[in-house]
């Protein structure tokens, strides 16, 4: 039985790390309001290193509407710009010489069902992820009938396997009605 416990464990940590891995995904995911998340992952080229735009500058939201970007060193305005331009998240940098303002436009009705629709391709990946988990975990439960662990052992593994695949299934959904929640609302 140690070594079914032990399958069930991975089997949980691997379903997290998808699930914590959907979160970050659906953070990127902008709802209208600012948020410094949607700039996590631009890389800033800083002394010849790609470097995170967290790095090397401060992010704050002083409105709803609008992020702040001001640079730690003066010189490396230009390339904290251009990698927000060439990063592709939908937003015109402005600068003023010591400070960059990216002004989040308000969502039409038209990107906030294509944005609910790229949502929902994200919970569809961290539920097939899942599903992935629980078939290997299933596999490798199967393994231990040669190993002589018992059949009834290992159908009640299954079982432990099925009931963790549904607690985290459901919990996507959640996650997913939350987002669409958030990105709805005007």
């Amino acid at each position: 039985m140690e070594e079914i416990d032990l399958l069930l464990d991975m089997a949980q940590d691997a379903m997290e790390r998808a699930m914590k891995h959907t979160q970050i995904e659906l953070s990127k995911i902008r709802a209208g309001k600012a948020s410094t998340s949607m700039l996590d992952g631009i890389q800033v080229e800083y002394y010849g290193i790609m470097t995170p735009i967290s790095q090397v500058s401060s992010l704050t939201t002083p409105d709803a509407r609008t992020i702040q970007v001001k640079p730690f060193e003066r010189k490396t305005i230009g390339d904290i710009e251009r990698a927000i331009i060439n990063s592709n998240v939908g937003l015109n940098p402005a600068n003023d010489g010591e400070t960059i303002r990216l002004n989040v436009p308000p969502l039409t009705e038209e990107r906030r069902r294509d944005l609910v629709k790229k949502v929902k391709q994200e919970i569809e990946v961290a539920k097939v992820n899942i599903r992935k988990v629980r078939q290997e975990t299933n596999d490798d439960l199967k393994k231990l009938k040669n190993d002589g662990v018992s059949e009834d052992a290992i159908k009640i593994g299954e079982e432990k396997v099925q009931k963790l695949t549904n607690q985290f299934i459901d919990k996507t959904d959640q996650m997913f009605a939350a987002k669409e929640t958030d990105i709805m609302q005007v």
